[in-house]
């Protein structure tokens, strides 16, 4: 048996103080929710790709920001990197199996928002 809910929350909070502004749990969550880490995550979600890919895929988001999101997210283990020894290098992204794990919330309210909103009007 793996526990009632509220174990395994107690559980995480001796672990990790995720009020305190230290707290390294808290860091992931504001990479995750970030507005440019949610849609890298919902990005990723079916399959990995390359920077310039997942660039093209997320309209509005510049280069920058983009690097910088991947840097945190790949630091905080929800993304992974994959450079290729090539010129110019290839460098490929995807979701590790706990960046799978979070992103499977956020697809399900991306999915559900989708869902339920009403059909855009022929402009």
């Amino acid at each position: 048996m793996t526990g009632s809910v509220q174990d395994r929350q107690a559980e995480a909070v001796k672990r990790y103080d995720v009020f305190h502004t230290d707290c390294p749990a808290r860091a992931a969550v504001d990479h995750v929710t970030s507005r440019w880490g949610v849609w890298v995550l919902i990005s990723l979600r079916s399959n990995s790709l390359r920077f310039y890919e997942l660039r093209d895929s997320i309209q509005g988001i510049s280069e920058k920001m983009l690097a910088q999101t991947l840097r945190a997210l790949v630091q905080d283990g929800v993304v992974w990197r994959e450079v290729e020894p090539t010129t110019p290098p290839q460098v490929t992204y995807g979701l590790t199996e706990f960046g799978q794990d979070v992103g499977e919330p956020l697809t399900e309210l991306f999915d559900r928002i989708t869902r339920r909103l009403a059909p855009r009007s022929a402009e």
